[in-house]
């Protein structure tokens, strides 16, 4: 389709990653257009494409606005498909996947961004919690390469944005990822061979600088 393409987003926001790895994937050209997280005020062109949520991402296509990450990676599967399909062909395997992302939507952002805005006791609670959660998505993958089977799908997608702030978990939780979740680290490494996920993702120095930068700004230092 020839209509003009732009995605409004922030280069280290985990959901906007996922649009733009899914738009890599598919090989597809689109305009970037940052929104500015360093401040409260939104902007005129994220309030009008996104009025009801305010928030990022939102990819404009042809004009008209798509919202939320998920919904937004459903939509480029059903537009641009042919050459790398996100979702399984089989309902059952498609159920699969979206119960999975809605899991990380609904746990994982949260024990992530945890490990850097708790401290003492609910820090420790923290790590425990992320150690488990992260275990359920091990459990989930089984023996296969990747989360929605042999091959990189949706499901990865919707996850591994979130593994560019594993070495910062790990300052601020005083602890090492690997020994306790080996499944996912291989895995997060096997997705990162491609280009399209390490083209997107933050190098964990960057992504470091900017939850330090964060921490700030919400007064947790």
């Amino acid at each position: 389709m020839a209509e003009e393409l732009s995605l409004i987003d922030f280069w280290t926001a985990p959901y906007g990653m996922r649009v733009r790895i899914a738009l890599e994937e598919q090989g597809i050209q689109y305009q970037f257009i940052e929104e500015d997280l360093s401040t409260l005020d939104k902007s005129p062109l994220l309030l009008k494409m996104n009025p009801i949520h305010k928030k990022i991402p939102v990819l404009i296509h042809g004009g008209r606005p798509i919202c939320e990450s998920l919904i937004i990676l459903q939509y480029i599967d059903e537009v641009w498909n042919e050459t790398s399909p996100l979702l399984p062909q089989d309902p059952q395997q498609r159920a699969h996947a979206r119960f999975w992302a809605d899991f990380v939507d609904k746990k994982v952002y949260e024990c992530v961004t945890n490990m850097w805005k708790k401290k003492g006791e609910a820090l420790e609670a923290a790590k425990k919690e992320f150690i488990e959660t992260f275990k359920l998505m091990e459990g989930a993958m089984g023996d296969d390469l990747f989360l929605g089977g042999e091959t990189f799908g949706f499901l990865d997608i919707a996850l591994i944005p979130f593994t560019a702030f594993f070495n910062t978990c790990e300052i601020f939780g005083n602890f090492a990822i690997e020994p306790e979740l080996p499944k996912i680290v291989a895995w997060a490494k096997r997705c990162n061979e491609r280009e399209s996920v390490s083209k997107v993702l933050p190098n964990p120095p960057k992504a470091y600088e900017v939850i330090c930068l964060a921490r700030k700004l919400q007064g947790i230092e």
